[in-house]
């Protein structure tokens, strides 16, 4: 792979800011003929404003970067098939206007309406409070906001890479603050150009010298046309139970989808999943009640051993959507997943490093492929569903 253009958008450190940015393939000959295309502007008006975005045409796939919002992928299409979601929150929102505390650590839902969006990176899931240590080595109670700071911080650096194959746009988002957590996120997004696919490689890096607790999990969105009523999602697992007594209601269709219902109250089902032997390598399906329209996420379990799915099929209004959310623990309160084992610990100057792709499929013959490819890897267990939460995934 052969690098064909470097520029620099946004760095903190020179003080640079590219407010108005476009490349294509009339000026990088790069795709073998596809229209690619890479365009950076500022969003102006009401709770958008100052929020940059990045759109990337790879010639198939179209998606739209949120640098202000974490590196977050607000929504993405492929020709009929959209990836995103209608949420209430109409605009991107500048964190400015985010106020995390807000109904009792609840703000984070003001900004909440992309397609994919980062939770962590030292805490994420339930609100709640958990007991640290103070700047001068005493116990301190501190309350943790819902999935934590990282999808409100802007990128201090952003990057754009044309090589012979692909578009990589780079970013890097500091979570940091003095006698705390001192964690980098460098994440780069590829897309081979003329493909259905993108990838999210991510690396996270206690830039201190005290070892850090960290969390990461990826809130994947979807509504309609591929969320609808006989929807299904497909992923091979060991086990299954509800988080708490409203999943409870709803076990027998977990993986099947009404259309939208006014007055719906969310679930939520965490999973233990199957993947290949030696690489460990998962995948997820989110299909149509056709089986002609689906999106695809796949991800190696050494990197994300949790998988939790989130059912919001409320009235179209209110947010109709579901999550599929790979990451390093449950979304319960970092104090219980401590508890369990689950909340990594990153030495002074360690680095993690962790990858997933999505992929859009528009042909029935596509999804068949990959229901088949599920198929085969849930072959290998026996799963377990439980029709209760179980102390190992909740706090019950």
């Amino acid at each position: 792979m052969a690098t064909l253009f470097q520029e620099t958008l946004l760095d903190s450190e020179t003080n640079l800011s590219t407010d108005e940015y476009i490349i294509d393939a009339s000026v990088v000959p790069a795709g073998s003929g596809a229209a690619w295309s890479v365009r950076k502007y500022t969003l102006r008006g009401g709770l958008q404003e100052g929020v940059d975005v990045v759109e990337i045409d790879n010639g198939k796939l179209r998606f739209a970067v949120l640098p202000t919002r974490g590196m977050g992928i607000l929504k993405a299409g492929c020709g009929d098939v959209r990836l995103g979601w209608d949420s209430p929150v109409k605009d991107p929102v500048h964190p400015s206007f985010v106020n995390l505390q807000d109904r009792g650590g609840l703000g984070w839902l003001r900004g909440f309406n992309e397609w994919i969006v980062r939770c962590g990176l030292s805490s994420m899931g339930a609100p709640g409070t958990d007991v640290m240590f103070d700047n001068n080595g005493n116990p301190s109670e501190e309350f943790l906001t819902l999935h934590g700071k990282i999808a409100n911080l802007p990128a201090r650096k952003l990057a754009i890479e044309i090589t012979d194959e692909a578009i990589i746009l780079r970013g890097e988002v500091d979570e940091t603050m003095l006698f705390g957590p001192a964690l980098r996120l460098n994440t780069e997004i590829r897309t081979s150009f003329a493909s259905a696919a993108l990838s999210i490689t991510d690396t996270v890096t206690n830039i201190g010298r005290n070892a850090t607790e960290h969390q990461l999990l990826y809130h994947i969105n979807q509504g309609g046309p591929i969320l609808e009523k006989g929807a299904r999602v497909m992923l091979p697992y060991k086990q299954v139970a509800p988080r708490d007594a409203r999943a409870a209601e709803g076990i027998a269709g977990f993986d099947r989808y009404d259309g939208p219902v006014a007055g719906f109250v969310e679930q939520a089902y965490f999973f233990e999943l199957a993947g290949k032997r030696g690489t460990q390598e998962s995948l997820a399906m989110l299909r149509n009640a056709k089986g002609n329209q689906a999106s695809v996420l796949r991800y190696s379990l050494k990197d994300f051993p949790c998988f939790t799915l989130w059912k919001n099929t409320a009235a179209l209004e209110d947010g109709y959507v579901t999550g599929l959310e790979p990451a390093t623990a449950y979304p319960s309160a970092r104090s219980f997943e401590r508890s369990k084992g689950r909340v990594i610990t990153l030495q002074g100057g360690e680095s993690r490093t962790t990858s997933l792709s999505v992929e859009a499929l528009d042909t029935r013959k596509a999804v068949q492929a990959v229901e088949k490819e599920i198929q085969a890897l849930q072959k290998r267990v026996q799963p377990k569903v439980h029709a209760q939460p179980i102390a190992k995934f909740s706090d019950v």
